[in-house]
């Protein structure tokens, strides 16, 4: 698996790189989650960071990069860009099963 170095903007994190593998598409994760153990034994907390540009070449907009930025609210993505994903309802294969539609 090949990684790379990713600098940590803002939160716990900031001012740190760390490694992060990248996947099938040579890109990092989108979201990042630390689980950070709480002191007293309960549930531990997560940290978000979520990836961004890093930055752009002036002249051709070309990509520099990428970076990963705190999400204080910690809030799940925007989920699947389905159409039944905004109804709550899962799809059915079998055929005839979406007939009340």
């Amino acid at each position: 698996m090949k990684s790379e170095d990713i600098p940590f903007v803002g939160g716990p994190l900031d001012g740190r790189v760390l490694p992060v593998l990248l996947g099938a598409t040579g890109h990092p994760p989108k979201v990042y989650r630390v689980p950070v153990p709480d002191s007293a034994g309960g549930p531990p907390t997560v940290l978000v960071y979520r990836r961004v540009q890093a930055g752009q070449s002036k002249r051709l907009g070309l990509h520099q990069g990428w970076k990963y930025e705190y999400d204080p609210s910690g809030a799940a993505g925007r989920g699947l860009k389905w159409p039944w994903s905004k109804t709550g309802r899962k799809p059915d294969a079998t055929p005839g099963a979406n007939a009340d539609e």
